[in-house]
């Protein structure tokens, strides 16, 4: 019989989190279906001294999370998903709302309870077997933020309209000006539960670079 901390424990060792969890509707074979993210702290330094990283190839953490999961699918009989590969992709926006672990931000961004605006998803482990999941009833951290900087944040008002300006933004971070941008989204390390959640500045540089 499969546990969840057997999971928690299998993920770990992969440098993996669980980001939250729901039973699906509409995934033949899958009762219980995992959201993964990368283990904070300390995620970046293990990165880069995989294969993928290494390799010089493109798309390094997708291939690399591909390893990991699909490993983690057959160790327990399971499926995986990715948020990547697509069309179509799998609808991990819908999917992290199904879990009560987050809610789109006032940018219209995912913000989740532990990692705000730097949440990212590596994949979906589905199993077959209906786990209990945690209980956990955390509220909208938007709901209590009362100067709710991820609005004002970006430099070039790439969310003023309330819906993503990207071609403002990649015109901003590509150049001179946008350096700092880099390092990581201004908007999404403003809010303050981003601020709390120990990502590597190099790790967001990482997907500010494949952004562009």
């Amino acid at each position: 019989m499969i546990s969840w901390s057997d999971i928690e424990d299998a993920a770990s060792g992969r440098h993996l989190v669980i980001m939250g969890a729901l039973y699906p509707n509409d995934l033949a074979g899958v009762e219980t279906l995992i959201l993964l993210g990368p283990k904070e702290p300390g995620f970046w330094p293990q990165f880069v001294h995989t294969a993928e990283y290494g390799d010089g190839l493109p798309d390094p953490m997708d291939r690399w999370s591909t390893r990991m999961i699909t490993d983690l699918a057959t160790q327990f009989d399971g499926q995986a998903f990715y948020p990547f590969g697509g069309p179509p992709y799998q609808p991990f926006y819908q999917w992290a709302l199904a879990t009560g672990r987050a809610w789109p931000s006032p940018i219209n961004l995912l913000v989740h309870d532990t990692a705000g605006l730097l949440v990212s998803y590596r994949g979906a482990l589905g199993l077959p077997q209906r786990l209990e999941i945690p209980k956990k009833v955390p509220l909208c951290p938007c709901d209590s933020c009362a100067d709710q900087p991820c609005r004002s944040t970006c430099p070039v008002g790439a969310f003023d309209s309330g819906i993503y300006d990207v071609s403002a933004c990649k015109a901003h971070i590509s150049s001179a000006a946008g350096k700092v941008c880099m390092r990581g989204c201004l908007a999404r390390r403003a809010c303050p539960i981003s601020a709390r959640y120990p990502r590597n500045a190099d790790h967001s540089a990482f997907h500010m670079e494949a952004f562009l």
